[in-house]
């Protein structure tokens, strides 16, 4: 199931998705066993660079000329025997031969076989990069990110901090619910997860937020009565930000798959008019089901390409706009290991003009003395200082807020000397590295 997931990703599949299908066509699979194929599948997405450094050593030709099916095959085996300790050596070996047997890849047996196996013997001397003298050799290899962003980090952040950012993101990233207040509270949840042989603790700053740190059996309480949704904790912090109130009208611009959306409806008591859009129908249709899940009312959802004005909203009609922008996505890089291999630098500055756009479309639907929530989850200054000051030179009519003027005393920590929100999974609890910008209309 692993090598199928892969070589879907491979072929274009994002990895969360093409997982999410293969579990779900496989419900009689002991939970050992998912956690295992969903163990196999991200940290190989995640670490494929290491893996590939090691696995060249040992090879006679370049990766690169390997057969795609016969390359994840290799980093099945040599996950398991670099990464996993609860995996015997002989049986990953093992198992990646009889794999590639059922596979009718008999001609690759050998081959396999020998490389896992000299990896087995050699994994304790392989010369991994010195992070004291090779920065950005240490980022790309040691922690998989792609040489390009590597150089990046160390230029922006400096060694030190890009190589903590970089280990962070070859972690797996927290399993992390947002509470949904329209039907319970955080404690009453957490109690229930005891009860249920699940344990929770509380985010450190979302007020809804509960980190799963070790699982029971079965689903989590609350599933079929919309208790939950799963949501970082970083993502929680933009509907505070938004700071909605009942009554108001608030437009969520980029609003899928509707986790923001279904928040501000809750931190407004289900007493706001939301109107959600997205570019894909399919998508919006996440956001009306998952609200209906949580009892979320008072949202309507349609498909909209916003490189296009709205010209069926009324301009200066909303109290509220939240435009969480498409991005490089670099700050989830845990969740989304394949964007590793697949965003390129040219990609930033399209996006950035994207970001761009899309402000400049929704920028005149906002009333006056209105607020206009700009948000990424990422850290590249193109799609966020940059775009800042720009849309602030295009629409002298709107004035930056400093966030910290408005957020909880203990957030401080996570605003930059701007008052721009800016997280970071090494320095913040383990949550996403997202940005954040409020502007007020005069």
């Amino acid at each position: 199931m692993a090598l199928d997931i892969l070589m879907r990703v491979e072929e274009g599949a994002y990895a969360d998705l093409a997982l999410d299908a293969a579990l779900d066509a496989a419900r009689d699979l002991d939970p050992r066993d998912r956690g295992l194929v969903t163990e196999l599948v991200y940290g190989i997405l995640r670490r494929r660079a290491r893996l590939d450094f090691a696995l060249q050593r040992l090879c006679s030709k370049p990766l690169g000329k390997i057969e795609p099916k016969v390359l994840n095959l290799l980093r099945l085996g040599a996950y398991q025997i670099l990464e996993l300790t609860r995996v015997p050596e002989r049986a990953a070996v093992h198992s990646t031969v009889e794999l590639a047997r059922a596979e009718r890849l008999e001609r690759a047996t050998g081959f396999l076989n020998g490389v896992l196996r000299s990896l087995a013997r050699q994994k304790e001397t392989i010369p991994w990069p010195d992070a004291q003298k090779d920065a950005v050799a240490a980022l790309e290899v040691g922690s998989s990110v792609p040489r390009w962003l590597a150089r990046r980090w160390v230029r922006e952040l400096g060694a030190q901090e890009a190589l903590a950012l970089g280990d962070a993101m070859a972690q797996p990233a927290p399993f992390t619910v947002r509470v949904n207040t329209l039907r319970t509270g955080r404690e009453d949840f957490l109690q229930a997860l005891r009860e249920a042989g699940f344990e929770g603790i509380p985010t450190e700053y979302a007020p809804e937020g509960v980190v799963l740190v070790s699982r029971g059996e079965g689903r989590l309480p609350g599933d079929r009565e919309g208790w939950w949704q799963v949501q970082d904790e970083a993502s929680m912090l933009i509907a505070h930000l938004v700071a909605p109130e009942g009554g108001e009208s608030i437009l969520d611009a980029c609003a899928a798959p509707g986790g923001k959306t279904t928040h501000l409806a809750a931190l407004a008591g289900n007493g706001a008019r939301i109107r959600a859009l997205d570019l894909h129908s399919q998508r919006v249709a996440l956001v009306a089901s998952g609200a209906q899940r949580l009892g979320c009312s008072g949202i309507e959802a349609r498909p909209w390409d916003l490189t296009k004005a709205p010209d069926f909203l009324t301009p200066g009609s909303f109290d509220a706009v939240l435009v969480d922008a498409p991005c490089s996505g670099l700050g989830v890089l845990r969740r989304n290991p394949e964007i590793r291999w697949r965003r390129t630098g040219k990609d930033i500055a399209h996006l950035a003009d994207l970001q761009r756009i899309i402000l400049r479309n929704t920028a005149p639907l906002v009333r006056p003395g209105g607020r206009l929530l700009y948000s990424v989850c990422t850290l590249t200054p193109e799609e966020t200082a940059d775009v800042v000051a720009d849309f602030l030179k295009e629409h002298p009519g709107f004035v930056r807020e400093d966030l910290r003027d408005f957020a909880p005393a203990h957030w401080r920590e996570l605003f930059d000397e701007t008052g721009a929100l800016r997280t970071f999974p090494h320095r913040h609890g383990g949550m996403d590295a997202f940005f954040a910008v409020r502007f007020r209309k005069k």
